[in-house]
């Protein structure tokens, strides 16, 4: 058994997309998908997390930590990860999202010095580390800051 592969069972899992109080052709006629009576069949039911007045469970939890808003999250990537591109190729950060290399990049990308690299390439990223920018270039290549 493969943990990854599992599945709910056929027709289990309903599409939440069902128009609800449209008759009994539907399926969801009458009470409309909401049960018989009570709070959250009616109209203004809580809010989700409302506990029914007892103190929530996110009030209730310590808040630990802080976010700075001012921080960047840049992607590092290592010069190794450059070798698979071809001579003469000129790698934006737009080509390393379409070869798989970066997932999603939000303030920048970073090349960093780990690995080696004996393409001769034309580098646009954002920042470079000095073992980085002195690997492609003695790899004949060039690092443009963008």
């Amino acid at each position: 058994m493969d943990l990854s592969k599992l599945t709910p069972a056929e027709g289990s899992v309903q599409s939440s997309n069902f128009r609800r109080g449209r008759g009994h052709a539907t399926g969801n006629g009458k009470t409309a998908g909401k049960g018989h009576k009570g709070q959250k069949a009616r109209s203004g039911a809580p809010r989700p997390g409302f506990e029914g007045g007892q103190m929530p469970l996110y009030r209730r939890l310590p808040k630990r930590g802080f976010t700075c808003r001012n921080s960047k999250e840049i992607v590092g990537i290592n010069v190794g990860a450059l070798e698979r591109f071809d001579n003469g190729t000129v790698v934006t950060i737009e080509l390393l999202m379409d070869a798989g290399i970066v997932k999603h990049v939000r303030d920048g990308v970073k090349i960093l010095g780990n690995g080696e690299l004996t393409k001769q390439l034309t580098v646009q990223a954002n920042a470079f580390s000095e073992g980085a920018k002195a690997k492609i270039e003695a790899a004949n290549g060039t690092g443009e800051v963008i």
